[in-house]
């Protein structure tokens, strides 16, 4: 028995070399995996991803507005809705998102063809990404990608931005296979004190470093491997998907990374009835095979006994002593996306509204106005979807930067 696994070690080191060198010369059948950041907020994360590299995915930047597009690195850029906003922003109003995306949708079409999994990520609450995230969710969905949203949530003293939030995110949930929120309210209690600039960094480095590793999961080989077909069977649970990150250099590693990423305190971790879990491990020469399933095993626990669970663990040399652990568990059937605390804000901002002027919340109210405009009078110049092919949008109002 002894020799059996003295030449299984012999062995592993070549078999290793090859798998890194078959990975490397041979590109066929490896997934399109297409970022999308709409807005400026998702904008910032897809600068951030550009900037820091992700092995095998495109980055895509959608806003509104020209000048911080502009700013902005990514492998394609659109301005969308330029005949309709002159490049100047959405003002803060979904709608305008909304429709300015649904003009350029037919270039949204193009540059998202054949894509198998595409992340949109966006700001929630604000006009361009509350608009726009659902926009290209829907194209993504019906073009036969798996779509993952990957959101941020506004602050509570941002009132009617909560609401607007919860609007797009149900919009968002509708059209997305799974949607992962994270609540900018976190950070006043774990970087209060940082300023304003490097604190919303922060959130953005979650962000881009969570697409990172689902992206970087099923493009790079692993010992225990996760492919695009196991991404794709735990994101088709559906619902809201709650994300988890943890790392340690303790020696108990099985139990402390478990522990930290339960504790990190920008995520919410509660996944009681998810229906599903994707867990990715990645340590150094050093991990066992016993650790790695008990860290994957300590993470699932929770999850009821029907619920399905892959994983997968790769191992790293620049891991050595230390371990990290990635899981998105999907599925989670909540009544509501938001967090308690923004609910709570969302909940008393409505009841504000309603019992405050007819047009005090300008993104619903708009809407509701040019309804009732619609039902009394004929209105030639009410705006209706054409596919993308608006020939002053086409010829004058979208700008694609490769």
């Amino acid at each position: 028995m002894q020799d059996i696994v003295q030449e299984a070690l012999e062995n592993a080191e070549a078999e290793q070399r090859e798998m890194d060198a078959s990975s490397s010369a041979d590109d066929f059948g490896d997934p399109r995996i297409v970022i999308v950041g709409c807005g400026g907020a998702g904008n910032n994360t897809i600068n951030r991803l550009y900037n820091i590299g992700v092995d095998g995915a495109e980055t895509v930047a959608i806003n509104t507005d020209k000048q911080h597009l502009e700013m902005i690195e990514a492998d394609t850029k659109i301005l969308v809705g330029k005949s309709l906003t002159s490049g100047l922003g959405a003002g803060g109003d979904p709608s305008m998102g909304e429709r300015a995306t649904e003009m350029a949708q037919g270039t949204i079409k193009e540059v998202l063809g054949n894509a198998d999994l595409v992340f949109v990520t966006a700001g929630m609450g604000g006009g361009t990404g509350t608009g726009a995230a659902p926009v290209v969710s829907k194209i993504a969905k019906e073009q036969g990608a798996i779509v993952v949203g990957m959101v941020s949530t506004p602050f509570n003293v941002e009132r009617a931005r909560t609401v607007k939030a919860e609007e797009g995110l149900e919009q968002l949930r509708n059209a997305a296979d799974s949607i992962i929120v994270l609540d900018n309210n976190r950070l006043l209690d774990y970087v209060p004190n940082l300023p304003i600039g490097k604190a919303f960094s922060v959130m953005d480095q979650i962000i881009a470093e969570t697409v990172k590793g689902i992206s970087e999961t099923i493009t790079q080989p692993s010992l225990i491997n996760l492919d695009y077909a196991d991404m794709s069977t735990i994101m088709n649970q559906g619902g809201v998907a709650v994300m988890l990150v943890g790392e340690t250099q303790d020696k108990n590693k099985t139990q402390e990374v478990v522990n930290d990423a339960m504790n990190h305190p920008l995520l919410d971790v509660d996944y009681r009835g998810a229906s599903g879990g994707l867990v990715h491990i990645t340590g150094g020469p050093d991990l066992t095979l016993k650790e790695a399933e008990g860290i994957a095993h300590n993470i699932t626990e929770r999850l009821e006994a029907s619920a399905n669970v892959i994983w997968g663990a790769r191992i790293q040399d620049e891991y050595k002593g230390k371990v990290r652990v990635m899981a998105i568990m999907t599925g989670v059937q909540s009544a509501q996306v938001l967090g308690p605390t923004t609910q709570k804000q969302a909940d008393k901002s409505r009841a504000s509204i309603n019992g405050g002027s007819e047009f005090e919340y300008e993104g619903s109210q708009n809407r509701s106005r040019n309804q009732r405009q619609s039902e009394t009078t004929p209105n030639t110049n009410s705006w209706q979807s054409d596919g993308g092919r608006d020939e002053l949008e086409k010829n004058n109002g979208l700008d694609v930067i490769r």
